[in-house]
């Protein structure tokens, strides 16, 4: 019976703003166009091969690195991370890591800026990104990369990385290439991404105690390259792998040693074991209420994960939130 209301009652800032949102629409629809140009193989490949690149960019770069900070590297390493996944069309690398650590300070409360908790499947999966109210960049949230002047201009000119994508592949396989290459590799990006904020809540197992409804999901961590093990992640959210066991696979992470053993990337973070097998020490109660959280949207959920976030705090076993800006300068 209320089901409508919210959506009648939104605040102006935070409806879709239909204007503004015309480029993400008008993505969608070229990709249709997948439909009507010559087919060849070699279109497919490019659209996977640049789907999992710009993929593997934004989850180690936007995220594992800007937000995070869960390894280190040099200056001109961190921009052509930044210039990389700045190519997937997800806005700058500041934008995306201030709110990111805000959805981390505040997991499934109702500030949190994408909660499908709180807001349902919509909202949380893009209805917030097509509004006003979050069109701006926490600079606040991201002192710490805010004081690099090439990073603060591609926030600024982040159209420039996926433009120049576009152009470069119209230019070498014309329009079939760009349709494939650009239009529906990056829909389908869009989409792998929102996977994370929209259902990495709401399907999947739980690992650890959270106080909130993270999970952990095998089907989501294949279409991010690892970012589906998101219990992990919640539980202990500064460590540059995602997948702890050898069976959660995680290729970000995969590629990030690698370039470990290259010596373009140091000091990567992973849980230590008391962080890890955390889980073994749970009573056969704590167990059994991962077991039954249930997998919904709306009140019913919100109000169990209400309780369970109550007796985590009055057993002070919250994990550690994350690092504030102020301390990660001094990293």
């Amino acid at each position: 019976m209320t089901t409508s209301t919210p959506a009648l009652t939104l605040p102006a800032n935070e409806r879709t703003n239909w204007l503004t949102s015309v480029p993400f629409f008008a993505v969608h629809a070229m990709s249709l166009f997948a439909f009507v140009v010559p087919f060849r193989w070699e279109y497919v490949a490019t659209c996977i091969g640049l789907y999992y690149f710009r993929m593997w960019a934004l989850t180690t770069g936007y995220h594992r690195y800007f937000s995070h900070r869960t390894f280190k590297t040099g200056r001109v390493f961190q921009f052509l991370l930044a210039f990389f996944a700045a190519s997937c069309a997800q806005k700058g690398p500041l934008w995306w890591a201030g709110h990111h650590r805000h959805h981390h300070r505040y997991s499934d409360q109702v500030e949190d800026v994408h909660s499908p908790l709180q807001r349902g499947f919509w909202w949380s999966h893009m209805g917030w990104i097509l509004c006003d109210r979050y069109a701006e960049t926490d600079y606040d949230a991201i002192k710490d990369f805010a004081r690099y002047p090439e990073l603060r201009w591609l926030n600024r000119w982040h159209l420039v990385p996926p433009v120049i994508l576009a152009v470069a592949l119209f230019f070498i396989g014309g329009f079939p290439l760009l349709v494939w290459g650009f239009f529906v590799s990056t829909t389908l990006l869009w989409h792998g991404t929102f996977t994370i904020n929209s259902l990495s809540h709401v399907f999947g197992r739980r690992r650890y105690r959270t106080a909130d409804t993270s999970r952990n999901n095998w089907a989501l961590a294949l279409i991010t390259l690892g970012e589906g093990w998101h219990n992990n992640h919640h539980y202990h959210q500064n460590t540059a792998n995602q997948g702890w066991f050898w069976w959660e696979i995680d290729p970000s992470f995969y590629v990030l040693r690698l370039l470990s053993w290259l010596g373009v990337v140091s000091d990567l973070r992973t849980p230590p074991d008391a962080v890890k097998y955390a889980f073994r020490r749970y009573s056969e109660e704590e167990r059994t209420e991962l077991r039954g959280t249930p997998a919904l949207f709306g009140s019913r959920s919100r109000a169990l994960v209400q309780a369970a976030r109550a007796r985590l705090q009055a057993a002070s076993e919250l994990p550690a939130a994350a690092p504030a800006p102020a301390a990660l300068l001094r990293r």
